[in-house]
């Protein structure tokens, strides 16, 4: 009989109520704390799966400006974020060590996420991995305590269809084991985030092929994962979320309804006749874009003849109506920024329903809808119907969230917000003449939340319209779809 036993791993021993989970957290920690020096060893084998991550994470957020980033490991993420301010933590004081050494001027913090967080507050809230946290729910409410109205919340986590794959990784050490971990689906989370206070704004799946196979790996991983359907196969999910929001009264707030204007004189008077009050201070901007018929001075006159309205007259550069419009928003004073086409197909009476939209943060981008409620007459034409509804099906596609009509000139979104998109106007590639895709695809690259709101579309008394050339201008759309797409739906890699 041989003098030599062999080892056993010792038992874990049962325990129950509270115990049971301060023992599990215990246990994390002395798995975090054991694997701290392979970390990086793991990241090294995994160069291309955090690439991709890496640039995921750097498309859906952007500038992060105070950022918190939450279980950071050793802070390899943060190699591909861009924030004025960032503030981490983690579980582990060795990841922590290991972190602070790669990124002296962030803040790293050692504390459990589901117990406390620093004061903040933050812009942007990075979780990274919920995989092996033990009270996720208590997590996200320390999450939220920590948010503004306008803090967008990602989480980085695992499709949960492929944990035998991330089991078989572990054991074969190429990836960080976890103890016991947690798989959700992604309706797990939207029902956490519920809980605790936060909306979930939508979900971005990446990484078909996590291993840098030549060819194999960018041919999946760029032309294939973001096929519908096919992208539910994806390994990484990048859930984005808000704070459930706070309603606000429609009257705390000044609006701006910005007016673009070519040749419309016949419609100035009944647009501010018809111009409810709304908000706090309503200011009308009629944006003038070099008109000959007259409607600057139509303008000047209802200015003499309305002095209790703020009415306010705005020249153009008579370039498109989107740089008209640019130029009105450039010159509102408003928190909230509202369009309206001076042909008034959309009534002015209906205006009030966008104040409250968005004043109630139903939406954070508030987008006219004609395709809802019977339109009177030709107030749209056949052709222009049915390549508005195939333009949305596509947009609705691209910017993740159902729009039915994109084209709507009534539009309203925040002042702030604005100050934001502006700074993509041009940078798609490819000119908007009309405005209405700038401002989508800013929102949507905003994370802002877009809501349609149905209107009733009425023949235009005056003028004539706008929209001609219709097959040119659907080659711009186009034109415009395709490179949106490139930005929001083709990984950067």
């Amino acid at each position: 009989m041989s003098d030599h036993s062999t080892p056993t791993t010792p038992e874990i021993p049962v325990l129950w109520g509270m115990a049971a989970i301060e023992g599990m957290r215990k246990r994390i920690l002395e798995s975090a704390e054991a694997h701290a020096e392979q970390r990086d060893y793991h990241i090294s084998r995994n160069q291309h799966f955090y690439q991709l991550v890496g640039g995921e994470l750097k498309t859906l957020i952007g500038d992060a400006g105070r950022l918190l980033f939450v279980r950071c490991q050793t802070g390899k993420l943060l190699d591909h974020l861009q924030a004025s301010a960032v503030t981490a933590v983690d579980i582990s004081p060795k990841m922590v060590d290991l972190a602070r050494k790669k990124h002296p001027k962030a803040q790293f913090h050692v504390m459990n996420p589901e117990l406390e967080l620093p004061p903040g507050p933050f812009d942007t809230v990075l979780i990274q991995d919920t995989t092996d946290t033990v009270d996720i729910q208590a997590m996200l409410d320390h999450v939220r305590a920590v948010c503004l109205p306008h803090t967008r919340i990602i989480i980085f986590t695992y499709n949960h269809l492929w944990e035998p794959l991330v089991a078989l990784s572990e054991k074969s050490n190429l990836k960080t084991p976890k103890v016991e971990p947690n798989w959700l689906s992604l309706r797990d989370y939207e029902g956490l985030l519920h809980l605790s206070g936060l909306e979930m704004l939508r979900v971005s799946r990446r990484v078909l092929m996590p291993f840098g196979i030549p060819l194999l790996a960018p041919i999946l991983n760029k032309y294939i994962a973001w096929m519908p359907g096919i992208d539910r196969l994806n390994l990484c999910n990048f859930i984005v979320a808000r704070p459930a929001p706070q309603p606000r009264p429609a009257s705390d707030f000044k609006v701006s309804v910005i007016i673009p204007c070519k040749d419309e004189k016949g419609n100035v008077r009944s647009a501010v006749e018809r111009m409810p009050q709304l908000g706090r201070e309503t200011e009308i901007i009629f944006c003038d874009d070099k008109s000959t018929d007259g409607t600057a001075d139509e303008v000047r006159l209802m200015q003499a003849e309305f002095p209790h309205k703020n009415i306010r007259l705005v020249d153009g550069p008579a370039i498109s109506k989107s740089r008209n419009v640019w130029t009105g928003f450039a010159a509102a004073t408003g928190d909230i920024l509202m369009i309206l086409d001076a042909d008034l197909t959309v009534m002015p009476e209906e205006l009030p329903r966008f104040v409250e939209a968005i004043a109630s943060g139903k939406g954070e981008f508030i987008n006219g809808s004609r395709m809802v409620y019977p339109m009177q007459g030709q107030a749209m034409k056949f052709a222009n119907m049915l390549g508005n509804k195939g333009f949305a099906s596509l947009f609705s596609y691209l910017l993740g969230s159902p729009v039915r009509d994109t084209l709507c000139g009534t539009k309203v979104l925040w002042r702030k917000d604005w100050e934001k998109i502006s700074r993509m106007i041009d940078t798609w590639g490819a000119e908007d003449r009309w405005g209405d895709y700038e401002l989508l695809f800013g929102a949507a690259k905003l994370n802002l939340r877009i809501v349609d709101l149905p209107v009733h579309y009425q023949e235009r008394v005056y003028g004539d319209t706008k929209m001609t050339r219709r097959f040119k201008n659907g080659l711009v759309m186009l034109r415009f779809c395709w490179a949106a797409f490139l930005k929001l739906k083709l990984p950067q890699m």
